[in-house]
């Protein structure tokens, strides 16, 4: 299959990661809004942290099953349908977050998150289409700034209108966001482009790409730099707000607590320089350490208090670095003729860590209190970045 180039991307002034960060951005805000407020919601509609692990693993294997279909949904929709079938999803789930209530709410959250799986395995591509691999780490490190703006206001937003207007008032600004970045992605008239040849778009059985992903080493270890990272955030946003109830402190910083660790992402310029004097392998390292060791001081805290905020934030520094330079080694590594199909196996790091972060908190907490998963996730970290030492020096 073979499709034109985007007339957006052409009228870009030949740098097609503006237009690319400024979707990027809007289709952030439109989760970034309700990030703060959904744990808080299914917490207060299911009682306990158990139960609200159980919803969250029960979505991640709606997600996980949508993923692994992109492939075919790709073939049968084209490229640019499946972000509208993205934006289609997230307007869903979010009218089932208004309405819903119990395990309904676990449907939500499977939609929402198969929304921006969709939503971000297609803007890989888009990346990996149009941006040279040299351009890679200015092309993350804008993306990540833009979303860090979205990121910035939405969750406080989110919380304060749930709290402090009519309810119904973060999931309608959720759908006009959702619609907003539908309009833009229809103006900039995606597709993908003829760079990708036609048979790289044949559906294949996922479980047969599997083990060609993995059989590569330093595929292996891409994967676990954004598993591992994505099992911290998903953690702070599940958790950080409960935590924060828990401490006895305002519902109005379970908003804001999310939203200055994302402002984190606005040091994103900052983390591509030090890149461009010292290499991604080592801000790689760092940053999965840094997580590491702010993980262990959480755990060391104990029970909920004030002072784990500051451990939140110190963590959330780490996984900031890695936000911006954690799909370079894979955008780097993938050979050109396997780039399709390797996207779509990469790209399930969310719905695995989605499905792996309740599974392994559910284990903890039926022997220990879930700071034992934050020890547990440290290690994780920390053993990623000796497999990180094994990439080449010169990302």
């Amino acid at each position: 299959m073979q499709e034109r180039t985007p007339i957006g991307f052409r009228a870009a002034l030949g740098d097609a990661g503006v237009p690319l960060a400024r979707l990027n951005a809007v289709e952030s805000f439109s989760r970034a809004l309700l990030v703060g407020v959904i744990p808080l919601l299914v917490f207060e509609a299911l009682g306990s942290k158990e139960a609200v692990t159980l919803a969250y693993l029960l979505a991640s294997l709606l997600t996980l099953s949508v993923t692994l279909n992109f492939a075919t949904l790709e073939r049968r929709l084209r490229r640019r349908r499946v972000v509208a079938l993205g934006g289609g999803l997230s307007i869903l789930s979010a009218l089932i977050f208004w309405f819903g209530d119990g395990y309904e709410l676990a449907a939500a959250i499977g939609l929402q998150k198969a929304a921006g799986s969709l939503f971000a395995i297609c803007l890989s591509l888009y990346i990996m289409d149009y941006i040279g691999k040299q351009q890679l780490i200015v092309t993350e490190s804008r993306r990540i700034f833009y979303s860090g703006l979205a990121w910035v206001v939405g969750p406080t937003l989110g919380v304060w209108l749930w709290n402090e207007t009519w309810p119904g008032t973060p999931f309608v600004v959720t759908m006009v966001s959702s619609a907003l970045a539908l309009a833009y992605f229809w103006y900039l008239r995606f597709g993908a482009n003829e760079v990708i040849s036609p048979a790289k778009t044949v559906a294949e059985n996922p479980l047969k790409l599997i083990p060609r992903y993995f059989s590569q080493a330093a595929l292996r270890t891409a994967y676990l730099i954004t598993l591992t990272r994505s099992i911290f955030w998903l953690t702070l946003f599940i958790y950080g707000p409960i935590y924060v109830v828990e401490a006895g402190l305002p519902t109005w910083l379970a908003g804001g607590l999310i939203s200055l660790a994302s402002a984190l992402m606005l040091l994103s310029p900052l983390v591509r320089r030090i890149v461009e004097h010292h290499g991604t392998r080592i801000v790689i390292v760092i940053g999965q350490n840094v997580c590491a060791a702010s993980l262990v001081l959480l755990f060391l805290a104990g029970a909920p208090k004030p002072i784990g905020l500051l451990f939140w934030i110190l963590a959330s520094i780490g996984a900031s670095a890695l936000d911006v330079v954690g799909n370079i080694p894979f955008m780097r590594l993938v050979r050109s003729h396997e780039r399709s199909e390797m996207t779509m196996i990469f790209s399930t790091w969310r719905e695995t860590s989605n499905l792996l972060t309740p599974l392994l908190v559910a284990a903890v907490l039926l022997i220990a209190p879930i700071e034992a998963f934050y020890l547990l996730l440290a290690a994780l970290l920390a053993l990623t970045s000796l497999a990180v030492t094994w990439l080449p020096r010169r990302l």
